[in-house]
């Protein structure tokens, strides 16, 4: 999937330096197959263009954990594999932008991408488990995740970490990213790092958490497979 150049155009995540919306963006809700028994695609695809990166991201929940990254961060580029891998979600990303000024517009647009394209792929949320959860080890680091696909972002960062560099990646940018996720995701998401020191282990190790608190959230429970996982019969 390339990034595309020149003229405008409209749908949802793609965005215009001119015409930059408040976010959280409205997602579109999709047409379904009316056949009973007929499985729901749960694709989602974003790009997204400003004055500062051009992002282009589509994923599939139902995948194996397929990566295709092109990043102009080599960390970043590797946890965004390591966060398919883990979540067996597919999850391919091209995405390039002014990281000699600052990388944060990068990282936390990317974020922002894999969030919208993750409400997309979830859509009403139908059989969806809807919490995860996970406690991550990495050699000495432990790091927790959990989260509620819940059609609200709320963002909790326990994670007490030096400050510093992993190659180009500044390791209060995983902060950054972690809070787009969650909030055009909608989800509540609660990452807390119980101990460890080496930058590299603590910061994958909440990606990897991240991953894993995915996989059980938007695993489909057979037992309810044709009803929305709330009381109140809808989560918007």
């Amino acid at each position: 999937m390339a990034i595309k150049r020149g003229g405008r155009r409209g749908g949802n995540g793609h965005v215009e330096p001119e015409d930059e919306p408040q976010l959280p963006v409205p997602v579109a809700k999709r047409r379904e197959d009316p056949r009973p028994g007929s499985p729901r695609s749960r694709r989602g695809a974003v790009e997204r263009r400003t004055s500062e990166t051009e992002v282009s991201l589509a994923l599939d929940l139902d995948g194996v954990g397929r990566a295709r990254i092109e990043t102009p961060i080599p960390f970043f580029s590797h946890l965004l594999e390591s966060l398919a891998k883990h979540s067996l979600i597919d999850l391919e990303v091209h995405a390039r932008g002014d990281v000699e000024v600052d990388p944060h517009h990068l990282v936390e647009d990317v974020g922002l991408c894999f969030g919208r394209a993750l409400l997309e792929a979830i859509g009403d949320r139908q059989g969806i488990q809807r919490y995860g959860e996970a406690t991550l080890p990495f050699d000495e680091a432990l790091v927790r995740c959990y989260v509620d696909l819940s059609g609200r972002p709320a963002f909790v960062y326990k994670v007490d970490v030096l400050p510093g560099r992993i190659g180009s990646f500044d390791v209060e940018l995983a902060e950054v990213f972690h809070g787009a996720v969650a909030s055009e995701g909608r989800m509540n998401l609660h990452l807390i790092l119980e101990y460890g020191k080496n930058r590299h282990h603590v910061v994958e190790g909440g990606v990897k958490a991240l991953a894993r608190a995915l996989k059980s959230a938007i695993a489909i429970d057979p037992r309810r497979a044709s009803e929305i996982p709330s009381t109140k019969g809808v989560i918007d």
